[in-house]
């Protein structure tokens, strides 16, 4: 039997950061066997909130790209590649936005929670948010699509996108009277979101309050330090009351492969300087051989586009398969 498409990706608005890896590319690697994936740098969907500052977006896709093949995902079972260079992803993000109304986007929750945080470049109420932004749901629903994707792993907060996404299909097939695409699933991870070193909810490239998988030891021990906690003493797992010592404890179980319960047990009787240079400590071994071949990939930079390239062909076959079937379907096929 042929083996189910799984598609997902990143923005390269940044390197990639321990919250990325928990949350998403441990899942990768767990199912690039069992699945045909494909695995996007998002650089279309980055310039969407990057559109002043292209160098930043251009810059980060050997980054994002060298992340993923470091925490070992192999780019002869999983196809790499980027966003930009499949030009039917942007064609068909033309077809599905005539089935999108305006106030659909406006009401989408995660759409409405990044304008919000990100007051600087759209205003305070969202007055300046642009096109491109609006409707970056609908571009993600032709990602998923072009490839005909069955499966797509996501965070909590991205639900609604793939609930728009299944939408979209189901009034394409019945307006043009089709059945072309799978209803795509949603993978969740099965790691808890891990919020940012300064207490915020989520790890954030744009906050800056992550440990990067590129960080050196000392830098990632400099951060750790650093980290807030709370006024308390003992090391315990309540994330209701205690959230920032239990998100320190939860990325120390995660390493360790534990459920933070039994992580706080190993900790008992430790303040937070020994702990907190304890899990420095543990962390950077943990990402040591992730690191030692992200090393080797920044001396072969020709080798990495090599690969995004051998991805790029590959994704290519299906999206033009995909796109035919499309122009087909709505008598576009001259």
């Amino acid at each position: 039997m042929a083996k189910k498409i799984l598609l997902t990706g990143d923005r390269p608005s940044g390197p990639l950061h321990i919250g990325h890896y928990f949350g998403s590319l441990v899942n990768r690697l767990a199912m690039q066997d069992d699945y045909e994936p494909y695995i996007m740098v998002a650089d279309v969907q980055a310039l969407t909130d990057n559109f002043n500052q292209p160098e930043k977006v251009r810059e980060n896709v050997l980054e994002v790209a060298m992340d993923n093949i470091a925490a070992g995902i192999d780019p002869k079972k999983s196809a790499l590649f980027i966003q930009s260079q499949i030009p039917q992803i942007a064609e068909l993000t033309v077809f599905f936005s005539n089935l999108v109304t305006v106030n659909t986007l406006k009401r989408n929750p995660t759409v409405k929670a990044e304008i919000a945080e990100k007051r600087d470049l759209f205003g305070s109420e969202g007055e300046s948010v642009t096109y491109g932004f609006l409707g970056y749901p609908v571009s993600q629903a032709a990602d998923i699509t072009i490839v005909r994707a069955d499966i797509v792993p996501v965070g909590e907060d991205q639900l609604p996108m793939l609930e728009l996404t299944r939408e979209i299909v189901e009034k394409f097939h019945h307006i043009y009277d089709c059945d072309i695409f799978p209803r795509p699933q949603a993978k969740l991870s099965d790691a808890p979101r891990i919020m940012g070193l300064d207490g915020s909810s989520k790890m954030s490239k744009s906050l800056n309050n992550a440990v990067y998988l590129k960080d050196n030891p000392e830098v990632t021990a400099e951060k750790i330090r650093a980290a807030k906690t709370d006024s308390g003493s003992s090391i315990t797992y309540d994330p209701k009351n205690r959230p920032e010592i239990s998100n320190l404890v939860m990325l120390y179980a995660l390493i360790h492969n534990a459920k933070p319960e039994d992580a706080v047990k190993d900790l008992a009787g430790m303040n937070y300087v020994a702990f907190k240079e304890k899990l420095a400590t543990d962390l950077n071994h943990y990402l040591a051989p992730l690191r030692a071949k992200r090393a080797e990939l920044e001396a072969k930079p020709h080798y990495v586009k090599e690969l995004l390239e051998m991805g790029r062909k590959r994704v290519l076959d299906k999206a033009e398969e995909t796109i035919s079937l499309v122009r087909s379907a709505m008598k576009i096929n001259y």
